[in-house]
């Protein structure tokens, strides 16, 4: 494991921002890591690591881990801007989480580096470097980010990980059953970084790439937000960054490096044949030097140059592209007379703000009039059908996992609840609510009023206290055996500010199970709250013990009462 440290505590934390990674590549890798032995080693890390990621309380440790080492971002503009992209992919995009994944989570730090990273929880961690980086550009940011879900809904850290363990153990045993005399391991282990990235890191991120363009334009952007993120990423990459450890430069494309990403000029012109694809084929851009030339069917409409020339081209582009994709005739542009007796079209639309205000400045309406007209005159009759036949395939995709979501076992049924009871323990009732109704829509969750008392918490951590009661009272009325039913409508009189009804449920909690900690913790937190110590104090005492001395059960201030070592310990260690 030491030779790949590096790249495996990579692939475990995620992952930056393209085909499929083709199934007879994959077949080869598990075929070759099943003679040497070492296909158990890749299956156990990959069983643990999905694990991981499925665990709401780790998925709160990884953003709490990120904001320690890297701090959280101080301009608010930057989180408005974030928090507005990732809520309209998440919300708007066509994708389904598996059973097995979480909801995503994302929180912008203060590093100054150029990247974002998804871990394998799914949650998202992005540097302030990146928004930087990329002028703050919408679109472009919602590329990386759709990216780096992708590596998220695709598990990719994880299997990236499993695969650079197993890769790393099997060239070890090479390495024992050849001429150790004649072998130079400072090579060897050099190629053994190598090829993991090549081989492991590097297919995730064509994959990415490619899925991360789907994920965008569903949900609206435009679509040459990928291929203009890459060309300011290239520009970034040679010409400013002094890190290092940043980039693995490329000063050739296609080069052969140890970069773990695909060289970015390579990259932007993926992702720029991706959008020519989305047109239906009509849209095109071509980069000569630092000049970008857009053409329909191959007629040049715009030429930009100089400052932000692959922004502008793109957006451009980008804002063709989409009406190209959805309007499947000529009249559906509404062209027409606009200001200054120039041609406007389309709609007010933010996607195509770019190109009818270049067309504007540019006075080319007429001329992209013209070329639509021609385009869809003398287009191919099968090339929409074929693209839409793809693209309802993506989606057919989607909806098998949806259906396997639903038929969800009893044990993935069950996680989904407890996802959502962590959630609601670390105050997350948006999350909370995302992931029990993803419990409660499985054919086989088990627990269904148990289900209704942790919604009703996380509508009351949200604040719909009235929603809340609804549902924590019919959790009671159907099932008066479970305790947590109760502990969780007594949480949600708590925060109703009804105390004595509060500490009547916790009662009843107590008649079932005296010996669940949690009971007294609640106790303790109500009593706290209305400022008796002595009796707080009492009960955190009593949770404590049931709780096997667990020093994060009990709030610091009590904890020194209680235990000064273990609370020295916590504080230190926090």
């Amino acid at each position: 494991m030491k030779i790949l440290s590096k790249i495996a505590a990579a692939a475990l934390t995620g992952l930056i921002f393209f085909a499929p990674i083709r199934a007879e590549a994959v077949d080869a890798w598990l075929l070759a890591a099943q003679s040497l032995g070492v296909l158990a080693t890749y299956n156990n890390t990959l069983k643990s690591i999905l694990a991981l990621g499925n665990n709401a309380n780790a998925q709160m440790a990884a953003r709490e881990q990120d904001i320690k080492k890297n701090g959280s971002d101080e301009n608010p503009a930057d989180i408005a801007l974030v928090n507005e992209i990732m809520t309209r992919l998440v919300n708007s995009a066509d994708y389904e989480l598996k059973v097995n994944s979480l909801p995503f989570v994302w929180h912008v730090n203060n590093s100054e580096k150029f990247n974002a990273a998804c871990y394998p929880m799914n949650y998202i961690a992005i540097n302030r470097g990146l928004l930087n980086g990329l002028n703050m550009e919408e679109d472009q940011i919602a590329a990386v980010l759709a990216h780096e879900m992708i590596h998220g809904l695709n598990q990719h850290s994880a299997k990236s990980y499993a695969q650079a363990s197993a890769q790393s153990l099997g060239a070890i045993f090479i390495g024992m059953n050849a001429d150790n005399a004649h072998i130079d391991w400072n090579k060897f282990s050099g190629m053994v970084n190598y090829s993991v990235a090549k081989s492991i890191i590097l297919p995730a991120e064509v994959e990415a790439d490619e899925g991360g363009f789907y994920i965008m334009t569903s949900a609206g952007f435009n679509p040459g937000g990928g291929a203009a993120a890459m060309a300011r990423m290239n520009y970034y990459f040679r010409y400013e960054t002094q890190d290092i450890f940043e980039v693995d430069l490329h000063d050739k494309p296609n080069e052969q490096t140890f970069s773990d990403h695909p060289d970015t000029e390579v990259r932007e012109e993926k992702l720029s044949q991706l959008m020519t694809d989305y047109s239906m084929g009509h849209v095109t851009v071509k980069k000569v030097e630092r000049q970008y030339n857009v053409y329909i069917d191959g007629k040049e409409i715009y030429s930009a140059y100089y400052a932000k020339a692959a922004d502008k081209a793109y957006y451009f582009a980008g804002g063709l592209a989409k009406a190209f994709h959805d309007y499947d005739n000529f009249d559906a542009w509404n062209f027409r007379q606009g200001a200054g007796n120039t041609t406007d079209f389309l709609t007010d639309d933010k996607v195509f703000r770019q190109v009818r205000d270049i067309a504007f400045l540019e006075n080319i309406g007429n001329k992209i009039r013209v070329a639509v007209a021609a385009a869809y005159k003398n287009e191919k009759s099968d090339i929409r059908k074929k693209y839409l036949d793809a693209e309802n395939k993506r989606l057919d995709a989607l909806k098998k996992i949806k259906a396997g979501n639903l038929n969800a076992d009893i044990k993935d049924a069950e996680k989904l609840r407890i996802n959502a009871d962590a959630y609601n323990d670390h105050k997350e009732g948006k999350l909370a609510l995302i992931e029990i109704e993803r419990a409660m829509q499985a054919k086989n969750q088990d627990n269904l009023a148990e289900c209704l008392a942790i919604r009703g918490r996380a509508k009351a951590i949200c604040k719909d206290f009235d929603g809340a009661l609804t549902d924590v009272n019919q959790a009671v009325a159907q099932d008066n055996k479970n305790l947590y039913n109760f502990l969780n409508r007594a949480d949600v009189r708590r925060m109703r500010g009804e105390f004595n009804l509060a500490f009547a449920d916790i009662d009843r909690a107590l008649a079932i199970d005296e010996k669940v900690a949690v009971s007294y913790q609640l106790r303790g937190d109500i009593f706290d709250e209305i400022g008796d110590e002595v009796n707080a104090e009492k009960n955190y005492r009593t949770c404590y013990e049931l709780a096997k001395k667990n020093p994060r059960s009990i709030p610091l201030k009590y904890l020194k009462r209680i235990d000064a070592k273990a609370a020295e310990k916590l504080g230190a260690s926090e």
